[in-house]
């Protein structure tokens, strides 16, 4: 089960709002139970380090890097239902 997913997003990103706005409707709609965080990588040198990200946002589960861009929501479903 899935206990946190976390946002990389960057200041002004717009695939970034719209990524967390899908997360959240998946966990709503599923009934998930992890929990969400939203950081600013621009504030957080040492995950820009750790997941080398060009694009926002990154979608990382669990401590792992899973989407960079906007995520199709089918896959991010099916990543977030595992």
């Amino acid at each position: 089960m899935i206990k946190k997913v976390q946002i990389l997003k960057t200041p002004g990103c717009t695939s970034c709002a719209k990524a967390m706005v899908l997360v959240k409707k998946i966990k709503k709609e599923e009934k998930l139970s992890f929990k969400i965080q939203e950081l600013d990588i621009s504030k957080h040198p040492d995950l820009l380090q750790k997941y080398q990200i060009m694009v926002s946002p990154g979608i990382v589960i669990d401590g792992k890097l899973e989407f960079v861009g906007m995520p199709n929501e089918r896959k991010l479903r099916e990543k977030l239902i595992k």
